[in-house]
């Protein structure tokens, strides 16, 4: 007798959406229903053990360098597999969610490489992700134009050979697609995501003479690391593509991955392609694992922790360094201003400063940086041209001068800056905005001139919540307080509505942003992430 057919995927509680059927294949879903089945129990393991490593370090306060696998950091004979032509070559990468209007301008914007994004950039709404699935299999095979109902304005690719080489950004292993369940348990989106891009464009980007590429979040250890290794191995034998196809950039946004970046490296060897250098999820991470750790732990304002503090030095010199020993690109971090059609002198400011930024990445190895809009694209590549010339890249800077001690990544106190009342205030600005626009369903918000993302919204909701623990005193003499906080917000709620009027305020999700911003930030039991408390909101 033969064994019974496994159970298939089911879609739950999700309104038909246009085209659906041409991404949730019958072939398609069986595949990651097979993920699921082969690597969920492994993902949920991982995640237990993040909690034991956060309860570590809430005991002592420190980290280390992994003593078992420093035999890893030692063996200097191992190296990433070379990078693929379509990847060579990096120096300015755009990032954007998969809406299409975004998926056209990205792909035409001049940047070398475009960050698909599932994650960050991109709440996840059941018709956001299957219509960014869709929009890139329509882009791929050239079925994709786009026309602004507003402005009439319509958008269309241009030739193939000036398009951006696309790696996409799965969710982090911490969310489920609660709409797709396998005998009643929700599949982690992660797979989601990386599966049905997979099954449908692996050999279609192979055909473009490109591949299946990917960039990793949230990652927190090489463990983690080591299952999208087995994951890649199993999706290139699934659907017949050699080994070594798939490539993945690993974002080094959490303090833990920091102290494994060779490890990481080297559990992706034949899939790696380079390692990121994030920065608002890198600071969030710092205060969410080491909130129980004093005074010397406490972060000021956000924009006051610029990647020149000794201990984000730190961190990205220790990352190019990692990188180019391995023969790994080094992407540098965001740069995240909106330029203004009202004001020319906002933009020269800001135009100075990300040129300020991108010179520095250039000039200390980075073999490229990120770009949140088109108009910075020439100013990041400009200051990379400038470094690289005709060369693709500069992973022959070794960055032999660099020598970084464990406790050089943890030294938030050599920072003289402190947290203001103003920084309180612009927390909560941002947070109840970002929020209000991730419950709509919209995940690159621009806010006060800057493209914020999900990170923006735990940086943000992180530093309330570690200043009132830590009965920070700010400069006015106030106390960082549950009521304080609670006051700042009701304030902002009170200035939002003045400021768009009673009949778009109530069409919001106003009331809803500020509830769960104050939620996140005072609740004693601090949640893991955001997201999963707005995910059980999110329509």
């Amino acid at each position: 007798m033969s064994a019974p057919a496994p159970s298939p995927l089911a879609i739950v509680d999700a309104e038909p959406l246009p085209r659906q059927d041409e991404v949730l294949t019958d072939a398609a879903l069986a595949f990651v229903a097979e993920l699921h089945r082969r690597f969920t129990p492994r993902r949920d393991e991982l995640l237990a053990r993040r909690g034991e490593r956060r309860t570590e370090i809430a005991r002592t306060s420190t980290l280390d360098f992994l003593p078992e696998t420093e035999a890893v950091r030692a063996d200097d004979t191992w190296k990433v597999a070379p990078a693929p032509a379509a990847l060579d070559d990096r120096r300015v990468e755009i990032t954007g969610p998969t809406d299409r209007k975004m998926t056209i301008n990205a792909l035409n914007s001049g940047a070398k490489v475009w960050l698909a994004d599932f994650e960050d950039a991109s709440a996840p709404t059941w018709e956001n992700v299957i219509t960014g699935q869709l929009n890139l299999i329509d882009a791929y095979t050239r079925n994709i134009d786009f026309t602004d109902p507003k402005s009439g304005k319509s958008y269309a690719l241009k030739p193939a050979e000036e398009l951006a080489t696309v790696v996409t950004r799965p969710r982090g292993w911490h969310l489920n697609e609660r709409h797709l369940q396998l005998d009643g348990t929700p599949v982690p989106g992660a797979l989601v995501d990386f599966g049905l891009y997979f099954f449908h464009n692996a050999q279609r980007l192979i055909d473009l003479g490109k591949g299946p590429y990917f960039y990793l979040p949230k990652t927190e250890s090489h463990l983690e690391a080591r299952l999208w290794n087995d994951i890649f191995v199993f999706a290139q034998d699934y659907v017949g593509i050699p080994q070594g196809t798939v490539r993945a950039t690993v974002l080094i946004e959490t303090i833990t991955a920091a102290y494994e970046m060779e490890e990481i490296l080297h559990e992706l060897r034949d899939h790696a392609s380079g390692l990121n250098a994030g920065r608002w999820d890198y600071l969030f991470s710092i205060v969410k694992n080491f909130r129980d750790g004093g005074s010397k732990f406490v972060l000021p304002d956000r924009n006051l922790v610029t990647m020149t503090a000794p201990f984000m030095r730190a961190y990205t010199e220790l990352l190019v360094r990692t990188c180019h020993k391995r023969g790994a690109h080094a992407i540098g971090g965001m740069a995240a201003f909106i330029p203004s059609r009202r004001d020319a002198e906002v933009n020269k400011v800001a135009f100075e400063k990300v040129k300020a930024d991108k010179d520095r990445e250039a000039g200390d190895g980075f073999d490229g940086s990120w770009v949140a809009h088109p108009d910075l694209v020439p100013i990041a590549m400009a200051s990379f041209d400038a470094v690289l010339g005709d060369r693709p890249n500069q992973k022959d800077r070794l960055r032999e001068d660099v020598s970084v001690a464990a406790g050089d990544l943890i030294a938030i106190d050599t920072l003289d800056a402190k947290p203001s009342y103003d920084g309180l205030r612009n927390a909560v600005a941002v947070g109840i905005r970002y929020i209000e626009a991730w419950l709509r369903g919209m995940g690159a918000v621009a806010i006060f001139n800057l493209m914020e993302d999900a990170a923006t919204a735990e940086i943000s909701r992180s530093q309330i919540w570690q200043w009132i623990n830590a009965d920070v005193v700010f400069e006015n003499g106030e106390h960082a307080t549950a009521d304080l906080a609670r006051k700042v917000a009701a304030e902002e709620l009170a200035a939002i509505r003045a400021e768009i009027g009673d009949d778009a305020f109530e069409s919001g999700k106003w009331q809803q942003a500020h509830d769960l911003l104050l939620q996140v930030s005072l609740d004693q039991d601090y949640a893991d992430f955001l997201t999963l408390p707005a995910y059980e909101q999110l329509g």
